[in-house]
């Protein structure tokens, strides 16, 4: 079979480094370029870090695109706190060589969706750039094959607000129109990535790898997860980003079921919440495939043999 052309647009991010490496150690996509998006630091980090990225896994001839700075209607908001001050903390790589791409990643995926058909846009950060890609050219709706997002949370909650994920917190606005556009949607939510829980086991087995990669990954993953172990209790920290490239790979580790999904955009107290019909109580049309439930062992055992492939 031929690989499955893909977009990914995020803000890297030690998750988002993780499944980004993921894509690029398997063979069944075809990564078409990196468009990146302020979110969990501002831009010029996360266009730096998505091409130490690229270079770790010895794959400079990606394209890498900036695109936009902040949220459509509001201030951006960062998460330092969680990621460090670079994005990228718990390892010291160099600097990128290669360069950024010229022109503004919301002209690259404008461009590509309109010269490739099938294309699917994997969404790790806000959705900012998804979303001025629609509003700049509408035609892009019926030429996309999908958008597989992490985002949201129903039975969960938030986690950067007691109603919010961070994504979709970041820019409610550009959130709620990707969700209005008619694209086939699946949605990666806390719901299933608080399940996929970087332990001390599978850390260690990345480490286990004795490649650069794996090396990197587990001092990333060590990093990250001091957050959530603070914050939750628990051991490990939940590996958000990778579940999209994962659902992409292996869909049945998944499960899900079809809901309509609302973003809040109004109130202050729930800015950025999605309202997910779980149980389609409302007459509201079903407008995403929300995964439910992962096979954590299987999700990581995934993650650890891929990035074995790589340097």
């Amino acid at each position: 079979m031929k690989p499955r052309p893909i977009l990914i647009d995020t803000d890297p991010g030690q998750d988002d480094a993780i499944a980004i490496l993921l894509a690029l150690a398997s063979p069944e996509l075809e990564l078409l370029g990196l468009t990146c998006v302020a979110g969990n630091v501002p831009l010029a980090l996360t266009s730096r870090n998505a091409r130490i990225i690229c270079e770790l896994a010895n794959r400079s001839d990606i394209p890498v695109y900036a695109g936009a700075a902040k949220p459509l209607q509001r201030e951006l908001v960062t998460a330092e706190f969680v990621h460090g001050k670079s994005g990228l903390d718990g390892i010291e790589l160099p600097e990128p060589t290669m360069p950024l791409r010229e022109g503004h990643a919301v002209d690259f995926i404008v461009e590509t969706l309109m010269q490739r058909e099938g294309v699917t846009a994997c969404a790790l950060g806000p959705l900012t750039n998804i979303a001025l890609a629609l509003e700049r050219e509408p035609r892009i709706a019926k030429r996309i094959e999908q958008i597989v997002l992490m985002g949201g949370g129903y039975f969960e909650g938030g986690n950067i607000t007691p109603a919010a994920e961070f994504n979709f917190y970041v820019d409610p606005q550009a959130a709620a129109a990707v969700f209005a556009s008619g694209i086939p949607i699946t949605m990666a939510p806390l719901d299933v990535t608080h399940q996929a829980l970087t332990t001390r086991p599978r850390i260690a087995a990345l480490r286990g790898l004795g490649n650069r990669v794996g090396e990197v990954a587990a001092r990333w993953m060590e990093f990250f997860e001091r957050f959530d172990e603070q914050k939750y209790g628990q051991e490990g920290g939940p590996l958000h980003d990778p579940c999209v490239i994962a659902w992409l790979l292996k869909p049945e580790l998944f499960t899900g079921r079809s809901c309509n999904v609302e973003i809040e955009t109004h109130s202050e107290l729930t800015l950025g919440m999605s309202v997910v019909d779980w149980w389609g109580v409302t007459p509201r049309p079903q407008n995403a495939w929300v995964l439910g439930g992962v096979d954590a062992d299987g999700y990581f055992k995934l993650i650890t043999e891929r990035l074995g492939r790589l340097p």
